[in-house]
């Protein structure tokens, strides 16, 4: 076949229908046909395939772009293109399927023209459509050229064959929450589906092309798929979007109950000073009244110099930083969760699906081939996409280009260190007001309660997700007070008023008395509360149930401990791997348990150990692909294959356990009898040879198989604790990931329950006790099924001790057990929830 020209100096050559054992043998015939054309010289293949062991060149949505090593451009004689059409596919890397193989030819900046081509093809669904069935080669070169038509504007708002007409109903509209959830489940139907709001459209796979729609409730759009599986893809989408609208109706309601609340409290509401200081005001953000001197965070936008890299380093820079960051992102999840809960740590779910989305990576990569740096490049894609998120005039998504511009930041420190620098590490040790520009999420997150009093922004909003992390915090905060909160001096004493919005600057002592007074009243009427938490779950006939916290650092212990916790039932140490690019060592393992143990004094210590796999992977451990690894090697299966895991760690705690404490070990997935006696002897060498004290060990009950055992794992075992969520996720076959299907991963089904009874006779069998430590513990329904159970210890999130603490308080054991033999007899986990009104009359 001839070469078609497509440029002044570029070439191509095209071949429909092509066949190849594997990837590597279709980039040798790429290779070779750029051989034959006379675009490079023999050997110019093998530089292609170096190229593909060093960095990935799957483009997206089934194009490949193979092309040699920088080192190697003396091989190419001139510019060229050879496309290879593989209409039924090849597989690229696992999950990922190449339909058009582009081998690249370029010993100039020539090609930039081709690659900036195909990364707008990829968005085209349509035309690659098109591309990939065509028999003509013709049409494949004319949208290589630079001047072939585009899809015309309008296709991207015409829909797809099969549509449904849905109308919002979500209270707040389409934030970033509900919009992961779309992108996620979009992602997985596996046919194209398009969402349509007037004349704008969206790839519901984007969660930024979701975001910039700026649904509200009551708009009207049309969701639209395509393909052989159209109408089921529909249908699954649809009902996705639709099973959210009750979650984002009592969210909605339950944002509007906490207002009401605030606005009802009286006389305790706001500040007001006796003297006259100085006013400057800002909208309320998070409540309550703060004290403090002034600590400014300096600005930590530093300039993105461009530095460009060839294609080969630079996307592997990109996906190295991709990849860090998701780990990264994994562990603040994770943190998140155990310390201020679910809710809040979905803030940075979203935030991490961010890391997916395809019109950003594609812009970045876009502005790339242009011959930018990667850093530069990144910068200027999330800085484009966040501007139009904030120019849409709707407040809510105005927030969320924050939540861009945070991700976007820690991708940025990932490819250049020294752009991810700032001055939070620099805050005075006693409690300070905190001023700034404004504050990421992660940032909010983060801080160390015991060094920040309150809060002042000169930016953002009291619904961005930094001002509602700062409500869960208990942190004062006040936003949106303009640049002259910059321009203090530091050092300066202010009072915060995160319930009028008002900051007053240099108060007089009488205003600071009268402040500190107000605050007195406020710790007054919160002591009578902590009296309460600190009483224990002990029923009105006089059974009492062991209360701990899930806990994953040593500075979160006295905040359990305040909420009534009784000791950390629940350290996850797989935090230590996750927040940090390389494996920690044993001593700085032995520090942090330390640490721990000091914190909570004679309280228990219950560690976990590592826990990767499943949906956990930490790229610095080197673990091996999985296609399903919930049901791979993770847990006990991975330590007892990687000692050099296991035994660092069992050292650590070991060597704790010697200085001093309660400390008890528990081993997680186990499933078999083999797994425990393996790891108790390997405990038993390990503190034979540190000369350490026995301590309990046991294991956590996560799968069926475990529970089914338990009478015989209790003969090795020195208790149980019982992790609901996996359980559920293996009880009953759902991946509690999935979007479609999370709802109905209930930990109240039947099955569930009956398997943690079944655990809790077979402890029985041998004296052993029995805890929970996952989500259902923290509901005080269900905490008071478990209790009915027989279940002794409950570990949970440390703000849902009150309300379990108060639960067990107001029933007596007989009623609870009353109410557990109901729930297994039950056939629905929605049977099972009607127990909970049915048993209000009955102290229960």
């Amino acid at each position: 076949m001839p070469p078609t020209p497509i440029g002044p100096t570029v070439e191509t050559l095209i071949r429909i229908d092509a066949r190849a054992a594997n990837k590597e043998d279709a980039i040798r015939q790429a290779g070779q046909l750029l051989v034959a054309a006379g675009c490079v010289v023999p050997g110019y293949e093998e530089s292609m395939i170096r190229r593909e062991q060093v960095a990935n060149t799957f483009l997206g949505s089934g194009v490949a772009i193979p092309h040699g090593t920088g080192d190697d451009k003396g091989l190419v004689r001139r510019d060229g293109i050879v496309v290879l059409q593989f209409a039924d596919g090849i597989e690229w890397n696992p999950g990922q399927v190449a339909h058009l193989v582009v081998g690249i030819a370029a010993g100039s900046d020539s090609h930039i023209a081709i690659l900036r081509r195909l990364t707008r093809l990829i968005q085209n669904e349509a035309r690659l459509r098109d591309l990939i069935g065509t028999r003509d080669p013709e049409t494949i070169a004319a949208a290589l050229r630079d001047d072939a038509p585009a899809a015309p504007a309008a296709d991207a708002a015409e829909d797809y064959p099969e549509r449904i007409e849905w109308t919002v109903d979500y209270p707040a509209g389409l934030h970033a929450r509900p919009a992961s959830v779309w992108s996620e489940s979009a992602r997985s139907v596996g046919s194209p589906l398009r969402v349509r709001h007037g004349a704008e459209a969206a790839d519901p796979r984007s969660l930024v092309a979701l975001l910039q729609l700026g649904l509200k409730a009551g708009d009207t759009i049309v969701l639209s798929a395509a393909g052989g599986n159209a109408r089921a893809a529909l249908e699954r989408f649809h009902g996705v979007v639709t099973r959210l609208t009750a979650q984002e109706k009592a969210d909605a309601a339950r944002a509007a109950e906490k207002a009401a609340a605030a606005a009802s409290k009286g006389p305790l509401k706001g500040w007001t000073p006796v003297g006259t200081p100085r006013l400057m005001t800002g909208v309320a953000a998070s409540p309550g009244l703060a004290i403090g001197r002034i600590h400014i965070l300096a600005a930590t936008e530093a300039e993105v110099a461009d530095r460009p890299v060839d294609l080969v380093a630079g996307g592997a820079l990109l996906n190295g930083a991709l990849v860090r960051t998701r780990a990264q992102m994994e562990g603040l999840i994770d943190d998140t969760t155990r310390r201020l809960g679910a809710g809040d740590a979905a803030i940075f779910v979203a935030q991490a699906g961010l890391l997916d989305d395809t019109d950003l990576i594609t812009l970045t990569c876009q502005i790339m081939v242009e011959g930018h740096g990667v850093a530069w490049s990144w910068h200027q894609a999330v800085e484009q996409m966040a501007t139009r998120l904030a120019g849409l005039g709707n407040p809510v998504l105005a927030a969320r280009a924050a939540d861009l511009r945070d991700v976007g930041r820690r991708v940025l420190a990932q490819i250049d260190p020294e752009l991810g620098t700032g001055t939070l590490g620099d805050l005075p040790e006693e409690p300070c007001i905190l001023v700034a520009g404004d504050l990421s999420p992660s940032d909010t997150a983060t801080l160390d309660i015991g060094r920040v009093a309150g809060i002042a922004t000169a930016l953002g909003g009291p619904t961005s997700h930094s001002a509602i992390l700062a409500r869960t915090l208990g942190l004062p905060s006040v936003v949106a007070g303009g640049p002259g909160l910059l321009a203090l001096p530091p050092g300066g004493t202010a009072i915060v008023d995160g319930d009028t919005g008002r900051i007053w600057l240099d108060p007089s002592e009488a205003d600071l008395e009268s402040a500190r007074a107000w605050l007195a009243e406020r710790a007054r009427l919160r002591a009578a509360e902590e009296e309460k938490r600190a009483n224990p779950a002990e029923t009105k006939d006089g059974h009492r149930v062991a209360i701990g916290a899930n806990v994953n650092r040593p500075d979160q212990v006295a905040f359990c401990l305040s909420q009534g916790a009784e000791g950390v039932g629940l350290m996850r140490t797989e935090f230590l791997f996750l927040e940090r690019g390389e494996t920690p060592s044993e001593d700085e393992q032995y520090t942090v348990y330390r640490e721990m143990m000091e914190a909570l004094g004679d309280r228990p210590l219950i560690v976990r150990t590592l826990d990767i796999g499943g949906d956990k992977q930490v790229p610095h451990l080197d673990l091996p692909h999985e296609e399903n690894p919930f049901l791979g090697v993770r847990g006990a299966r991975l330590l007892l294959r990687r000692p050099d895991l296991l035994d660092p760690q069992l050292r650590a705690l070991y060597r704790a356990a010697k200085a001093g404490g309660e400390l008890l070990i528990m081993f997680p997935m186990i499933t078999s009898l083999p797994e425990l006696i393996a790891l108790r002897q390997r405990c038993e060498a390990i503190r034979a040879e540190l000369e350490a004290p026995v301590v309990p060990v046991g294991i956590m009950v996560e799968v069926p198989a475990a529970a089914v055992q338990s009478h015989i794992l209790a003969e090795h075992a020195d208790f149980f604790s019982v992790g609901t969520n996996d359980l559920t996720q293996y009880t009953l076959a759902i991946d509690r990931q999935n979007p479609e299907l999370a709802s109905e991963a209930d930990s109240l089904h039947p099955a569930v329950l009956r398997l943690i009874a079944q655990t809790v006779e077979g402890a029985r069998r041998h004296g052993r006790w029995v805890g929970v430590c996952g989500g259902l513990a923290g509901d005080p329904f269900g905490a008071a099924l478990l209790t009915g159970i027989g279940v002794d210890e409950l570990s949970m999130t440390p703000r849902d001790v009150p309300a379990v603490k108060a639960r067990i308080r107001n029933t007596d054991l007989a009623s609870l057990r009353a109410l557990a033999a109901r729930a297994l007899e039950a056939g629905t986990p929605e049977a099972v929830r009607a127990l909970d009104g049915a048993a209000d009359g009955k102290d229960v």
